[in-house]
């Protein structure tokens, strides 16, 4: 293709010296590299092999004595293994005919006698010495060019002479395109960090006062919250570069490479302060250490860590170079990592509140193209216990639900799809199920249905559906609190309890048979009745004491460490099982009361259940007598799950949802 006339001739000449580099000859980008060279050596190999022994017949030992006595050879070599003979008419068909025979060196003391009888010219081929040293190391020059090959060939930052290289992503004073606009839902922890942008803005201010800033900031917080947003909104408000690396990445198979890769990072970052270095999942590495690696002796991972706390304990406090981390597993962490001159301030990024949630989906509807009747207030008060990446990803599931369905902009009905699937799974309506089953789901779930109305300080019903969901749920019961809450009392415990059981209860009452449908309540309800008696002390015989032990686990609770040893007596451990007992069987008791005197909204509720398999709010407070809940509870309060250990929220803290198995 010829160059157009408007480019210059320097530029073009230019153009054709991409092979050269400033420090000369680059084999990489040469047309002859050493690939090449490799092929042709081989190639000159075979075909050295090849030809060596074209043209020549194999002969048996004995055969081409038998000619040579016979007076058919006119010439022939010795060599150490083989015997080559010409014939005395050495021209065939086919050209130069040679014969060849294998033998064995100084075992036939025949073989010279009968050539002198025949009057055979003969000599002796001795082996060369270069021959034979190139045939010893051939095989060794071989693989080594094929090493240096391949590294050639690699990506220049994943080469073997790289191994100890760190390999953080850096990002230049441009910015990394996010700022605190792009942060909601966590203003108090846009707060704490907004100190950290100010000092590398503003470093005299600080120096001023003798105030320092501190090294490290470690940014602590249940999954998707945002913590490595935040991180990157600390980057672009500063406009200084930006150090991301994960955790994972320093450790490596090699014992000293994690501690080699630290070293050259915190080199790096001193060269280009001011800076910010990010440590993604800070825990892979920080893991608290032990007392001896393997067989007693440090570990690659202790030894990353080690130099680790030396670089950061040698930082000069004057160096505007600032360490971030970010981990949802602090209790693990290594002591000297949390002492002050190191990770010396400690910012949670918890789950949002109701304002922080609406902050959060209106950032993210920006993108979408919803429906005007969309109130992003709803589905704010809809969400209690969804993170940031819960939301985003709740708008996304519906804006593809929309997609599939032909629709020009996302609607409440998408919305309200995404969240049961978010929280309860994929529906599944080919699921073939019987008669049989479809009727014991129903009355399962409108025996939960029913109690929730009933018991005083549960949360209201929001949907009843029958309609297999997830991996085993053939059914789903979907309470929605009207707000978040920090606290539950006793009766509110009691109420969770009761809303659990129903299920359990309308089977029996009606079928008077019990099915494997509540396995999942009564697994909830018994880690909900224990921790009421060994956690909350909410017992009268028990009275105010803990006896579970402190929680492993701050934000992944049953995660880590399994249960605590036991610290009570076996009268101890009688009377906690009895408590709970009796705590069981008396809200069983209390449910089968309700049940019973709503038998009939239990059979309306049920069969219309089967006619619809999904049964909203108003149509059930239709069928119970109620009148249609209208109101929307007027103070914005906090909303936070509880921190139960037993499970009345899932560990996620999301809307309740009760399933039958």
């Amino acid at each position: 293709m010829a160059t157009p006339p408007n480019v210059p001739n320097e530029r073009r000449k230019g153009n054709n010296d991409r092979r050269t580099t400033r420090g000369g000859f680059d084999p990489r980008r040469s047309r002859f590299g050493l690939g090449p060279l490799l092929l042709f050596l081989v190639a000159l190999l075979a075909l050295n092999v090849v030809f060596s022994g074209r043209g020549s017949t194999r002969l048996e030992y004995s055969e081409l004595k038998n000619r040579i006595r016979q007076g058919q050879v006119a010439r022939a070599t010795l060599a150490a293994t083989t015997i080559t003979a010409v014939p005395r008419d050495s021209v065939g068909p086919k050209g130069r005919v040679v014969w060849q025979a294998e033998r064995s060196a100084g075992e036939d003391e025949t073989l010279i006698p009968a050539l002198d009888q025949a009057g055979v010219r003969y000599d002796f081929e001795q082996p060369s010495r270069w021959t034979g040293l190139v045939m010893l190391f051939l095989p060794i020059l071989v693989l080594v060019g094929l090493f240096t090959f391949f590294t050639r060939r690699m990506n220049p930052t994943q080469g073997v002479l790289t191994v100890g290289k760190s390999r953080a992503r850096i990002v230049g004073e441009e910015g990394t395109g996010v700022t605190f606009e792009d942060v909601a839902g966590v203003d108090e922890a846009k707060q704490e960090t907004y100190e950290v942008v100010e000092f590398l803005k503003h470093p005299e201010k600080f120096a001023k006062l003798g105030a320092k800033i501190p090294k490290g900031v470690l940014l602590v917080g249940p999954p998707g919250t945002g913590k490595t947003l935040l991180a990157r909104a600390v980057a672009g408000e500063a406009g200084v570069t930006f150090f991301s690396i994960s955790g994972a990445e320093f450790v490596e198979m090699f014992v000293g490479v994690g501690a080699a890769r630290v070293r050259d990072l915190f080199a790096q970052a001193k060269a280009q302060s001011p800076c910010i270095i990010f440590i993604d999942e800070l825990d892979a590495l920080g893991k608290a250490r032990g007392p001896g690696g393997v067989l007693g002796g440090n570990d690659e991972r202790e030894q990353t860590l080690n130099q680790l706390l030396v670089e950061m304990d040698g930082f000069d406090p004057r160096m505007a170079v600032i360490i971030m981390a970010a981990t949802n597993r602090p209790e693990i962490l290594d002591p000297a990592l949390l002492r002050p001159g190191r990770f010396d301030r400690q910012i949670l990024v918890d789950r949002p509140d109701l304002n922080g949630r609406l902050d959060i989906l209106r950032i993210h509807a920006k993108d979408v193209q919803l429906e005007p009747d969309v109130n992003l207030e709803k589905i704010a008060r809809r969400t209690p216990g969804f993170v940031g990446a819960d939301l985003a990803n709740l708008l996304n599931e519906a804006a593809l639900l929309a997609a599939r369905r032909d629709r020009a902009a996302v609607s409440l009905k998408e919305i309200d799809d995404a969240v049961d699937r978010i929280i309860a799974g994929l529906e599944k309506k080919n699921r073939l199920i019987n008669e049989k089953e479809r009727t014991i789901v129903a009355y399962h779930e409108a025996g939960h249905a029913i109690v929730a109305e009933r018991v005083p300080t549960a949360d209201p019903v929001h949907k009843i559906s029958i309609i297999p969901r997830g991996v085993a749920a053939l059914g789903y019961t979907q309470q929605l609190p009207t707000e978040d809450r920090y606290l539950l009392t006793k009766q509110e415990l009691m109420d969770r309890i009761a809303v659990l059981l129903g299920g359990r209860v309308a089977e029996e009452i009606v079928f008077n048979e019990i099915s494997t449908g509540a396995g999942n309540d009564l697994e909830r309800v018994t880690e909900l009745a224990r921790s009421m008696v060994m956690e909350y002390g909410m017992s009268r015989e028990l009275g105010p004491v803990n006896l579970s032990g402190p929680r492993r686990n701050q934000f992944l609770q049953g995660s880590e460490g399994g249960a605590a040893p036991r610290s009570y007596s076996e009268e101890t451990a009688r009377a906690i099982d009895a408590e709970i007992r009796g705590l069981i069987d008396g809200t069983y008791e209390r449910v089968r009361r309700i049940l019973t005197q709503d038998r009939d909204v239990l059979e309306v509720l049920s069969q219309r259940l089967l006619e619809v398999e999904v049964v909203d709010e108003a149509d059930l407070r239709r069928i119970m007598g109620l009148p249609p809940r209208t109101h929307e509870p007027s103070e914005d309060r906090v909303v936070a799950p509880p921190p139960p250990k037993g499970g009345m929220i899932d560990p996620e803290g999301r809307a309740a949802s009760e399933a039958a198995d």
